[in-house]
């Protein structure tokens, strides 16, 4: 009995995997085996079968023995989503870089905004000590050496003198907000 079944599964299997193409009988023998009577089983169904291939089960696929014969005839594949030529990032920022967190420019006080556009454009600036040399010595930023880094100043609206709140930049584009005079910063990143 388990021979038929396995003679049924190999045929199934042969006829759905292959082209509906007919395929020459082999040679008789004088006694037939059970990969002969499965061959012609498969030649008389392969005869009778439609033009049109049908998918196979997948209870049949795992049943299938895996020294069937396979298409080579290429088989349709549902179309996919073309993947991006690069991976389009769909998270923000770092939280940290360099031990500091960091901040979007849209997450920035508006006054602070108008102080970064300030310093793109080279000034004018509303303090005369915006642009001086920040020292560092909190050592709350990169070590870099004297004279790398510049502070300028956020207006505080109500604050009757510069306030507590500024931007630092570095010789290399750098920004650092801080609105507690130095004792914490931010990292000013752009993303896109």
């Amino acid at each position: 009995m388990w021979l038929v079944v396995l003679a049924l599964l190999f045929a199934f299997y042969y006829f759905y995997t292959r082209p509906a193409a007919p395929v020459a009988s082999p040679a008789p023998t004088a006694t037939p085996t059970l990969a002969a009577t499965a061959a012609a089983t498969t030649a008389d169904i392969e005869q009778q079968a439609p033009a049109t291939a049908i998918a196979l089960p997948a209870a049949a696929a795992l049943a299938a023995p895996s020294d069937a014969p396979t298409s080579t005839q290429p088989t349709a594949t549902p179309a996919s989503t073309p993947r991006p030529a690069r991976a389009t990032p769909t998270r923000g920022p770092p939280a940290t870089i360099d031990g500091l967190p960091t901040i979007l420019p849209a997450d920035l006080p508006p006054e602070a905004r108008e102080t970064l556009a300030l310093i793109d454009q080279g000034g004018p600036f509303p303090f005369s000590r915006d642009g001086v040399t920040f020292q560092n010595r909190e050592r709350l930023l990169p070590r870099q050496p004297q004279g790398y880094y510049q502070e300028y100043t956020v207006i505080t609206p109500g604050s009757r003198d510069r306030g507590a709140r500024r931007i630092v930049a570095g010789e290399n584009g750098e920004r650092y907000y801080t609105d507690d005079h130095y004792a914490s910063f931010y990292v000013v990143v752009e993303w896109p």
